[in-house]
């Protein structure tokens, strides 16, 4: 049977190159080489379009060739064995129509070859995807992964990420030596089942007076002396030796210092409000008529209501002094949702040291201001950090336009950070080793239906170093559904 009055096409891969002809002599796709099917150009097209075009022209010519020749045509068993597609897995056996001796009409042997090509270009993608799917690990790309990256973290200070402490206790397991130096407050009682310590308070004399000497000696060896020292040893620089609040020295200071394991890496500058109520010595007599102590600074809250709201002054400075402790704030007068109270002229009362967790409050500004009566006889125990407390935890006694006046306080955390995206392809990590995967002796799968559309849920991601070793494991909050029709994109975040 004649054959060189048909039109030949050209088969090529991916790459241009050509890798056989359609239809052969034997009316079948003669294949040579072995790339990635995945289209077919007629005469050298080089577009999808082009190959369209040229074989409906190519389908035209047939049928004018036909008519000529009459309607049908005798092939036989002249078509010779079933054509094969060659792939990476072995051939792809295009099964020839079992038309016998007899005559069959071109066209429909046509359409039977059109459709025979297609399935196995189906079958021949399907089989790309095997191996992909058989993947246990995939190397990031250059762009999966930024570094360095840098966020700012705050919660509020207080036990529960609380930002408003409105309850204060001292300790009763202080021994009576330790009061004279400072008092642990606690949100609780401090005998109670979760109770917490949450900041300590105390008071300081340059001169060593307002407390009288522990075991004999001078004022150089009182509480009050030894607690100046080490604040000015931990925030002053090394030729400073006092403290100096807007241009003025003071010998007597107050301190709320912070407790370190709430305030992880710095105080939040601008969510630092101290409350203080007004104290007088005649309503603290009043309310502990039997107390012991006869100092003059041993005083109790006014009962006028008066009080006074103090912030740092961050949210007005824009270069903040640096010093060996880091940066320090200004206390002013104001509140954090007001701001700073008369900010061309505010009141100072002290200094904060966000980074070393340290307020430090001007005694002098207290008694002014605030009716301490700061006790600095000599060799007297004034019991002074007392009245630092009976300020902060009668504050919270008020409350102003439906703001309660505790105690409020936010830590901030600089947190490094690094992400890795992990792309899932359609075609990647459709398969399980879950032992539920499968069944059998022979390893069937379970579900009949993934033997042509497997399934799996991503549920982890491992990542690993280049000798395949676990270093970090990332879970997903609920299982992802993958298969040949889903891609993922899963960002993974490590914080350092």
């Amino acid at each position: 049977m004649p054959t060189n009055r048909r039109t030949r096409g050209e088969v090529f891969d991916t790459n241009g190159l050509r890798i056989g002809t359609w239809p052969g002599p034997d009316r079948s796709i003669t294949t040579q080489g072995g790339g990635a099917l995945n289209w077919m150009r007629a005469n050298g097209g080089q577009t999808d379009a082009d190959y369209r075009q040229r074989l409906n022209q190519f389908r035209s010519e047939q049928r004018q060739e036909d008519e000529r020749r009459g309607d049908d045509e005798e092939f036989g068993d002249e078509m010779g064995e079933s054509p094969a597609l060659e792939s990476p897995t072995g051939p792809i056996q295009i099964q020839r129509p079992q038309f016998g001796p007899r005559r069959v009409n071109p066209r429909a042997q046509r359409a039977f070859l059109d459709r025979a090509v297609q399935r196995a270009l189906t079958a021949y993608k399907q089989s790309l995807l095997i191996p992909n799917n058989g993947k246990t690990f995939t190397p990031f790309q250059g762009n999966d992964i930024i570094e360095n990256q840098q966020d700012i973290v705050t919660k509020g200070l207080w036990s529960g990420n609380v930002g408003n402490l409105l309850t204060f206790f001292t300790s009763s397991a202080e021994t009576a030596t330790q009061k004279k130096y400072y008092y642990e407050v606690f949100q609780s009682g401090s005998t109670e089942v979760g109770s917490e310590p949450q900041f300590a308070v105390a008071y300081g004399n340059r001169n060593g007076s307002g407390s009288a000497t522990i075991g004999g000696g001078t004022n150089n060896d009182t509480p009050t002396r030894g607690i100046y020292s080490q604040y000015k040893l931990l925030l002053l620089e090394r030729d400073d030796d006092k403290f100096t609040i807007n241009g003025v020295d003071t010998d007597n200071i107050y301190v709320v210092n912070f407790n370190r394991a709430r305030m992880r890496e710095q105080l939040d500058p601008g969510n630092i409000e101290i409350n203080l109520a007004r104290l007088s010595g005649s309503a603290y007599k009043v309310a502990h008529p039997a107390n012991n102590y006869t100092a003059s600074g041993v005083i109790g809250v006014d009962g006028t209501g008066h009080f006074t709201r103090i912030i740092d002054d961050s949210s007005i400075v824009t270069a903040p002094g640096v010093g060996t402790s880091g940066k320090v704030y200004n206390l002013v007068s104001g509140s954090v949702d007001d701001g700073v109270y008369n900010p061309s002229s505010p009141t100072y009362y002290g200094l904060l040291y966000p980074q070393m967790g340290i307020a430090v409050l001007n005694g002098d500004t207290l008694d002014s201001n605030q009716g301490f009566a700061t006790a600095t006889a000599s060799n007297t125990y004034g019991n002074n950090a007392f009245q630092l407390f009976t300020a902060i935890s009668g504050a919270a006694l008020f409350s102003q336009g439906g703001d309660s006046l505790g105690f409020q306080a936010r830590s901030s955390e600089n947190i490094k950070s690094q992400h890795y995206f992990v792309r899932v392809k359609n075609a990647e990590y459709n398969l399980s080793n879950n032992p539920s995967y499968v069944t059998g002796s022979e390893g069937d799968f379970k579900q009949a239906g993934f033997l042509n559309n497997p399934k799996s849920y991503i549920t982890t991601v491992g990542l690993y170093n280049d000798r395949r070793e676990l270093l970090a494991v990332a879970k997903l909050s609920k299982p992802l559904l993958k298969d040949f029709t889903r891609e993922a994109l899963i960002k993974v975040k490590l914080d350092f």
